[in-house]
C-alpha cells in the first residue's frame, strides 16, 4: 500500500506563511489560522509542503486503502485560499449559499480572499466541518 504524500511534517506554519509572496493571501491565511486554532481548539501543523491542518481523522475505504488526515485546514495558493473539510457537514449548503463570492470542488471550498465572504459564515463552516468529521464515520467523506 502506497504511503499517503500528505502527513504530517515539522515544518513551523509561522515559517510556511512567512514564505506566501502574495501579501493578501498571506495576511488572510495568518487569520485563517487564527479562526481554525479558536474555533477547533487544536494547534495547526503542517501536512505536506503546503497545508496548515488542524485536528486529525483516520480514513479506511472500501478498497482498503486508509490514512489520516487533516480534520479541516487550508492551503494559501497562489490564486486563491483552499479550504479542506468545510462542506461535508449536511448544514453547509445552506451556508455555502450566504458565505459570498466562492467556488466549490471535490472536497475543497476555494476564496479569493477573505473580503469576499461573510467571516461569520467561514467560522460556521469550520465549526460544523469540524465536528462533522471528527465524529462522524470519516469512510462516508470518500471524495
Amino acid at each position: 500500500m502506497a504511503e499517503n504524500k500528505t502527513a504530517p511534517t515539522d515544518v513551523p506554519v509561522e515559517a510556511f506563511l512567512a514564505s506566501v509572496e502574495h501579501p493578501v493571501r498571506r495576511q488572510d491565511g495568518e487569520t485563517v489560522v487564527e479562526l481554525m486554532r479558536d474555533i477547533t481548539g487544536q494547534e495547526p501543523v503542517m501536512w505536506g509542503p503546503s497545508i496548515i491542518g488542524f485536528g486529525s481523522y483516520h480514513y479506511k475505504y472500501a478498497s482498503g486503502h486508509e490514512g489520516d488526515a487533516a480534520a479541516v485546514g487550508f492551503s494559501p495558493r497562489k490564486g486563491n485560499l483552499a479550504l479542506y473539510g468545510l462542506t461535508y457537514a449536511p448544514e453547509s449548503a445552506s451556508l455555502l449559499e450566504r458565505l459570498g463570492k466562492h467556488k466549490t470542488g471535490a472536497a475543497c471550498l476555494y476564496v479569493n480572499k477573505l473580503a469576499d465572504i461573510d467571516l461569520d459564515v467561514l467560522k460556521e463552516l469550520i465549526k460544523l466541518g469540524y465536528r462533522t468529521i471528527t465524529t462522524a464515520d470519516a469512510e462516508s467523506f470518500q471524495s
